[in-house]
């Protein structure tokens, strides 16, 4: 590779769309059913709908953070996390996915522009860099997206028993 930092940028891009190390969040999604969105499981403080939402609103908050020098920091957790077991109606549901898949492509797009400094400290931020938030939707958006799918096969072995 003749530009490393485009190849890093390259990479960062294809491990936050998912798809090699685990299972891409879109073929999760696809697995639940809109009823089941917000089926309880005893022992799991979440449901399959909360969990996406903790997701959706974590990714806007680091594009949020990443994009402006104007940032109000959110309150942990209550601002990470819906009350509400389902979404109040299938608008609301595609709506949610529909923003979470349109802020992961400008996240996207912003580290793949090569005038955004991948290690240069935010002036906003606490030593914060673009490398590190990429970092950071990837993990998270990982971590749960493995949630997700548990919690999707848990709800397709009640739907057979």
């Amino acid at each position: 590779m003749n530009d490393p930092d485009k190849y890093i940028r390259e990479q960062l891009a294809k491990q936050i769309r998912g798809g090699n190390a685990f299972v891409k969040i879109e073929d999760v999604l696809g697995m639940v059913d809109f009823n089941q969105l917000g089926k309880q499981f005893p022992g799991l403080p979440y449901t399959f709908w909360q969990q996406f939402e903790h997701i959706r609103i974590a990714q806007l908050d680091i594009l949020a953070f990443s994009k402006n020098e104007n940032y109000q920091l959110l309150e942990w957790p209550k601002d990470y996390w819906p009350k509400d077991p389902a979404p109040n109606s299938r608008e609301q549901w595609e709506s949610s996915k529909k923003s979470f898949f349109e802020d992961r492509d400008a996240f996207v797009i912003w580290i793949l522009d090569q005038n955004n400094n991948l290690s240069r400290p935010f002036e906003h931020g606490e030593g914060q860099t673009l490398f590190r938030e990429a970092l950071l939707i990837l993990e998270h958006n990982a971590y749960h997206t493995g949630q997700l799918l548990i919690l999707a096969r848990l709800i397709k072995e009640s739907q057979a028993s």
